[in-house]
């Protein structure tokens, strides 16, 4: 079977590959298949092993602000999180199942790691330009590495994590891991460069890590938001072809069910996600992204 992935608009990264190995990439499943690593997908935990401050609603944070969010979440993982100011403003929103810690500053950043027996063998550094409500204008796929998020990943990774090989996306802010996820981003494969999914199967069937990364470029992954509560249909699959074709684009996904209502898609706050346009020339991908913008909101 290929990779084992619930979007179909995602399985064209990874029809070419067969495998038996189980390799994730939802939260739901990685947390059914990996139980001696489960763990990670406690925030509070993830907190408490950086020697962050960090506690369960109702217990008393030792100074504001603090953020706040839910302990384990699997879907939507940023539902329910906020900036609480002051004591008094803890007190109104103390949630069962939440967890506050510190207020971390600094850029938020998306790596994803190649691990053998809890060492990092690859890793790869995604930043988003924020379009509000929880939305994105574009990701950058940076080509350079990140030593100081390596470095301190890496040490966490070999403390907490030996035994385990697999992917793992870290999300960090500062630095500092906010998030852990024992999966890969499945947003943009076909930007780490050819070759990339092939050695993710021998990672799994072989737990070795064979990719040539010395000619790495920088990649963009340009998101299409449409307004909340319409009912949206597929553009034509001639139009989704001759965008695929323009030159620096690589991928054109089309992320929702028209046959599904909207309320049905989990979606951010600030729009319904319509598609999504990767390649290695930003300005291609932005005038891809305003054809099917011209097509669905037209």
């Amino acid at each position: 079977m290929p990779v084992c992935e619930l979007d179909p608009w995602r399985l064209q990264y990874f029809a070419h590959v067969k495998t038996a190995a189980d390799i994730p990439t939802e939260d739901s499943d990685a947390w059914q298949w990996y139980p001696a690593q489960r763990w990670v997908y406690d925030k509070l935990a993830i907190a408490l092993s950086q020697n962050l401050d960090a506690g369960p609603h109702g217990t008393t944070p030792p100074r504001f602000p603090v953020f706040s969010k839910p302990i384990v979440n699997l879907r939507g993982m940023g539902a329910g999180s906020r900036v609480v100011q002051t004591a008094a403003d803890y007190e109104t929103c103390y949630t069962p199942g939440h967890f506050w810690m510190t207020l971390l500053d600094g850029r938020h950043v998306s790596t994803d790691v190649a691990v053998i027996d809890g060492a990092p063998h690859w890793w790869r550094h995604v930043t988003g330009k924020p379009a509000g409500e929880g939305t994105f204008d574009y990701w950058t796929v940076h080509a350079e590495p990140d030593p100081a998020i390596e470095a301190h990943c890496g040490a966490w990774l070999e403390k907490h994590l030996g035994g385990y090989t697999g992917m793992l996306n870290l999300e960090t802010i500062g630095g500092k891991i906010i998030e852990a996820h024992l999966r890969f981003a499945d947003q943009w494969p076909d930007l780490y460069g050819p070759g990339w999914v092939e050695a993710l199967v021998g990672l799994y069937e072989r737990r070795q890590w064979d990719f040539y990364d010395a000619d790495r470029s920088e990649g963009y992954s340009v998101v299409l938001f449409g307004p909340n509560g319409r009912r949206y249909r597929h553009p034509p699959a001639a139009l989704v072809e001759d965008i695929k074709r323009t030159p620096g684009v690589t991928s054109v996904q089309i992320t929702f069910h028209q046959d599904r209502a909207p309320e049905r898609h989990t979606m951010p706050p600030g729009g319904f996600r319509l598609a999504i346009v990767n390649g290695f020339d930003l300005g291609q991908a932005l005038a891809a992204r305003a054809r099917l913008k011209e097509f669905f909101l037209s």
